[in-house]
């Protein structure tokens, strides 16, 4: 099994560009089985979460000629070969559940697909998924079978239009139905619907295809049913999360990184924040440069929250860039109650965090009262030491990059499968950088067979 190992103490200097956003291209390959014209898509990234993906939709029966290299992607599904997601595809990823939005309207059958996966970094309950998708006619049915359970749904009486309100802007159940509501008869309106830059992304897409839909501000989303499609090109959003990720990175190691096709209007909010720490960044033509601006500043109060509001993905690194800045910062996750898991490596490392199971911040919280490890008080700056460290999941994985680049010493990172999930060409891009980092062969021990389950299921 291969590691990472990382000497720390090199500034990242240089010039990477932001692949295609891993939250978008994986939703659009399954948009695209509503029709059966062809769709090509541009500035595909290749990732784990993609080639997942991709396989699931095979096996539906798309046909897909991907130029890797050119970040290329045609597909098309002229007819479906099965609407069965096999029992391989449990915990691979979010995207089987969203397989039963995209095809009841295709096809009158039983459409079954395992429990959904991804990161194990709380719970990710699809009832909002299954609610609104029944007030859209869907009958579902979770039934268990020999390793884990599935999900049977049809609408043998077709899907009709209705007005659904969501009890929390959850993407995944947004996208869902709204993947319904293309093909139901008449109107579908969501209401407290999630508005993050990649449902966006979905919704002009799917209007190029045929769906005629309307945003209005106050998260409500409007969707006419159609059965008439078209051919598609796109060009998929460079990933958001990528983006920030090395501009947090160039700051934490004192260093200067010019990141092509990082979006200012999908970033405002972590800008604002880099600027309040003392980070700094400068927009360009075609992307954003991040620079270190003198000593970081803590005493900063930050809370996760949806769209507009600082991404939940953005969390971790930001919490390695913390432990480099003057004071004492205050981080409130209201987003996935058990997200904290990996500062313990952390603050083996020498990190000064202290978890709370109370709510550190104004913000209504889902999570009160509930006994969940869900803010934390980061105080710096620290000297943090290198050491063996197993990746627990996407994101967690690069803030241990991060941490490894500013540590004295040497680190090996195991687990690397999660960071292949969402991050292109990562090594390639630490080297180009300036990092001190190579890839090791390591034997396979009983521990990083566990994690190599846990990732490709």
């Amino acid at each position: 099994m291969n590691q990472l190992k990382i000497t720390g103490g090199n500034p990242l200097r240089g010039h990477i560009k932001a692949a295609g956003a891993k939250n978008a291209m994986t939703k659009l390959l399954v948009a695209s089985l509503l029709s059966d014209k062809k769709c090509t898509f541009y500035n595909v990234p290749n990732i784990g979460d993609v080639e997942v993906t991709v396989t699931l939709c095979e096996e539906i029966g798309m046909e897909v000629n991907w130029d890797k290299s050119e970040g290329r992607m045609e597909v098309i599904t002229k007819e479906l070969k099965t609407t069965y997601v096999p029992q391989r595809f449990c915990g691979s990823n979010r995207i089987p559940i969203l397989m039963i939005g995209a095809l009841l309207g295709r096809t009158d059958q039983d459409i079954i697909v395992p429990t959904a996966g991804g990161c194990l970094i709380g719970q990710r309950p699809v009832d909002f998924h299954i609610q609104a998708l029944e007030q859209l006619g869907a009958v579902i049915e979770y039934r268990g079978m020999k390793r884990e359970g599935a999900y049977f749904a049809h609408a043998h009486q077709g899907l009709k239009g209705a007005v659904i309100t969501l009890p929390y802007p959850s993407v995944g159940a947004t996208e869902n139905t709204i993947l319904a509501g293309v093909t139901a008869r008449g109107h579908t309106i969501i209401k407290n619907a999630a508005m993050e830059p990649e449902i966006i992304e979905l919704i002009l897409f799917l209007q190029k295809l045929g769906a005629n839909i309307t945003v209005d501000v106050d998260r409500t989303i409007r969707i006419q049913g159609t059965r008439h499609f078209y051919e598609v090109e796109h060009t998929v959003i460079p990933d958001r999360i990528e983006a920030a990720s090395w501009g947090m990175a160039a700051i934490t190691t004192k260093g200067r990184v010019f990141v092509e096709g990082a979006q200012h209007v999908n970033m405002v909010t972590f800008l604002n924040k880099i600027r309040e720490v003392g980070g700094g960044f400068e927009i360009k033509g075609n992307g954003i440069e991040f620079f270190y601006d003198g000593p970081l500043q803590g005493g900063l109060h930050l809370e996760t929250d949806v769209h507009p509001g600082f991404m939940t993905d953005w969390q971790q690194p930001f919490v390695v860039l913390l432990t480099q800045a003057s004071g004492s910062s205050v981080i409130h996750e209201t987003v996935y109650e058990n997200r904290f898991g990996y500062t313990e490596t952390l603050r083996e490392m020498g990190a000064d965090i202290t978890l709370f199971r109370t709510c550190l911040g104004g913000k209504q919280c889902r999570f009160e009262s509930q006994s969940f490890g869900h803010s934390v008080i980061v105080k710096g700056p620290v000297t943090l030491t290198g050491k063996e460290i197993k990746i627990p999941d996407l994101r967690a994985g690069f803030a241990y990059v991060m941490a490894a680049l500013i540590a004295s010493g040497t680190s090996t990172i195991s687990g690397l499968p999660f960071l292949e999930r969402g991050y292109e060409n990562l090594v390639k891009k630490l080297e180009l950088l300036g990092a001190d980092v190579s890839i090791v062969n390591a034997k396979t021990t009983e521990a990083a067979k566990e994690t190599i389950a846990t990732v490709v299921a």
